[in-house]
Formats: C-alpha cells, structure tokens, sequence
C-alpha cells in the first residue's frame, strides 16, 4: 500500500465522536472500526491528523507517519 493511499474513512457525529473504519490490504488483511470521543486523549491529535472535521462531514483517512 503506498503512504499516499487512504486507511479508511473518517466521520464526525452530532456529539463530536470521530468514527473512524479503518482497512488494511496486503499480506494481512482487515477492518476496525475506532469511536474516539471528546476528552480523549487521542481527540486533538486525531482531528488534526484529518485536517479537522464537523459534525456530519465524512473524509477518506490517510495514514498515520510511521512512528520509527
């Protein structure tokens, strides 16, 4: 998968929660779905990482920079 590829989509409820489906393809293979919620610790890092998102607005994912 190239870094440019998006993971999945993003989706912000009325409440604020960011629901993220997430995918993985390749030699393995999967689906997750995350609900991360206002005063989560991962809330800001999240939100900014998507390049910020309202209530009712739907966007593709990209992927998170490798961490090493």
């Amino acid at each position: 998968m190239s870094e440019q590829e998006p993971i999945g989509q993003a989706a912000m409820q009325d409440d604020g929660t960011i629901v993220l489906d997430l995918y993985a393809s390749g030699p393995v293979m999967g689906t997750a779905q995350i609900r991360i919620a206002p005063g989560d610790e991962r809330y800001q890092d999240t939100l900014t990482h998507l390049g910020g998102l309202k209530p009712g607005e739907q966007k593709l994912c990209p992927p998170w920079p490798d961490p090493s």
